[in-house]
């Protein structure tokens, strides 16, 4: 928690080095319920008193924010996350950005900002004594242009290309990185022009901001080179699509409550109740962890996306896994989730995630043993009988889980909760009534 000291040190450092740089218009950034980065502009001018007092703003035309008739809203800006922006002017007319807080005009927080809402179950661990670590691995895809997807490389995993995508990808962690933003490593993925960049891992609301800023990155970067980038979970059919695999952690007085030298695997008994909980609630928070009808493209066996309720210290192909990089390293213990994609709100995601996993711990729930066997080729009736489930098979059998789902309701609050669920029910209900060429090449020819 930041105390009211730094929070003022904080707001000096921002007036110093907005003077110093030349910054001429701040960006207020912030999130609607969908994760769709939404921002104003300011006069450096205002700054101070932004900081001080907040920006008034209509949020009635906001997903999730507001009805019509209760559409003022504040805008606060967090000083913590001052950054300016590397791909505007950079002398005599500098950008800067800073996240916001939304709060209402009695000076209450917004329910509906999904900040709040991931600071809400940070809270939660914090009265239970926790820290939330998060690295998420965000993969996407380079096309030429927004209108198909013709690849810019014809790589594979790992492969050494000297071509456009590649110098993309290097001018993307050096665009990072001028914002504060440490990248571990960066790489191609299994699907032609496919690339992940991997953040160094922080805590939850950190990264939350940092998932937001690095998606508009690799989109800058590949605009200003004439090409497109893409988070789209599922955008080519036959290959593989991009997740966001979660790493998480909890840690308690400094040291990581995951880990036991002596325990099962080298964790505690936290850890696999944690990773427990993960298991036992992940059919309920799917639809917030892959939130598009797309998502559930990508969902789907055989393309390294796991659909099955099994956890594997080796095995790739199942939900969650355990890193075994450097086995039996206490700060390297942690979960790797690997259902999420890159396009969710990452502020409802992290949130969701805490949650089941806080349950789990609060419940006392045991993990079952790991599933180290492909899953996909196991016989439904081994399946069933290690209790091995699935996650939805699409977005409208998702929502009618999470409907259904106190944990993700609490995790979310009554507004977000009912704000979400009201948007994806449309979403869903506007895609099934469509007929696709799928449609019209298999039936009309024959019926």
């Amino acid at each position: 928690m930041v105390t009211k000291k730094s929070k003022e040190e904080a707001k000096e450092y921002v007036l110093k080095t907005a003077k110093e740089r030349d910054v001429k218009f701040i960006r207020l950034w912030f999130t609607d319920i969908l994760g769709v980065l939404k921002n104003f502009a300011l006069p450096v001018e205002q700054m101070e008193t932004a900081m001080n007092d907040g920006i008034g703003f209509d949020g009635s035309s906001i997903q999730g924010f507001a009805r019509i008739d209760e559409s003022d809203m504040i805008c606060i800006p967090d000083p913590d996350t001052f950054q300016l922006l590397p791909w505007r002017p950079q002398e005599h007319a500098s950008v800067a950005r800073m996240f916001c807080d939304i709060v209402k005009p009695d000076r209450t927080p917004l329910e509906a900002d999904p900040r709040y809402v991931l600071k809400q179950n940070l809270k939660r661990a914090a009265d239970m004594g926790y820290v939330f670590y998060v690295g998420p691995e965000l993969e996407y895809f380079y096309f030429k242009d927004n209108k198909g997807t013709e690849p810019l490389d014809l790589g594979g995993y790992f492969d050494i290309l000297p071509d456009a995508a590649t110098e993309l990808r290097r001018e993307t962690v050096l665009t990072l990185e001028k914002m504060g933003i440490a990248v571990d490593k960066s790489h191609h993925e299994v699907a032609i022009s496919q690339h992940e960049i991997d953040m160094q891992y922080c805590d939850a609301l950190t990264m939350a901001d940092n998932v937001m800023t690095y998606r508009l990155v690799v989109k800058q970067v590949a605009e200003r080179h004439g090409v497109y980038a893409t988070f789209m979970p599922k955008p080519v059919f036959g290959i593989n699509g991009s997740g966001m695999h979660v790493h998480q952690s909890l840690f308690k007085n400094g040291r990581n409550a995951f880990f036991d030298e002596n325990g099962k695997f080298h964790m505690s008994k936290i850890a696999l109740s944690y990773l427990a909980g993960l298991l036992k609630y992940a059919p309920e928070f799917t639809s917030v962890t892959s939130q598009w009808v797309n998502s559930y493209k990508r969902l789907v066996p055989g393309y390294e996306a796991p659909v099955y309720q099994s956890w594997a210290r080796r095995n790739r192909s199942d939900l969650i896994r355990v890193p075994m990089y450097e086995v039996g390293k206490e700060n390297a213990t942690r979960f790797e989730i690997r259902s999420p994609d890159p396009a969710c709100n990452p502020y409802l995601c992290f949130s969701v995630l805490l949650a089941a996993g806080l349950q789990g711990i609060e419940e006392g729930l045991e993990a079952p043993e790991p599933v180290e066997e492909n899953v996909f080729h196991m016989p439904e009736e081994e399946r069933v009988k290690r209790g091995i489930g699935t996650l939805p098979a699409n977005l409208g059998d998702a929502i009618a889980l999470t409907e259904k789902s106190e944990l993700v309701r609490k995790a979310l609050g009554n507004m977000v909760f009912e704000a979400f669920i009201k948007n994806k029910k449309i979403e869903w209900d506007k895609y099934r009534v469509q007929v696709s060429d799928y449609e019209r090449n298999t039936y009309l020819p024959m019926l």
